[in-house]
């Protein structure tokens, strides 16, 4: 996907449109989300030591806790997204 530059301020106002803030506010957070996700699971796998469904819970997390939050976190991306389209009216249909 090519990069897309944010769409110029109007006139007598500057600095990016509210969509596009919106746009990178969402970005930021849910990329904090993930890198903060992926350090606690390299940081502190090995110190959760308790059993999970026969399995150490620190394994546990970093084969299927860690994808399935991976996964919520594109779904919402996604889902937020469209919401935002849809109050600019800048849906696509799909």
């Amino acid at each position: 996907m090519p990069f897309v530059a944010p769409p110029p301020a109007p006139p007598g106002r500057s600095g990016p449109s509210p969509y596009w803030r919106q746009t990178l506010r969402l970005s930021r957070g849910l990329l904090g989300l993930w890198f903060l996700l992926t350090l606690a699971i390299c940081l502190f796998g090995r110190a959760l030591s308790f059993n999970f469904f026969g399995w150490p819970f620190g394994f546990w997390v970093s084969a299927q806790g860690a994808l399935i939050v991976y996964c919520l976190i594109v779904w919402y991306y996604a889902w937020a997204m469209n919401r935002l389209d849809l109050a600019e009216g800048e849906h696509e249909d799909d």
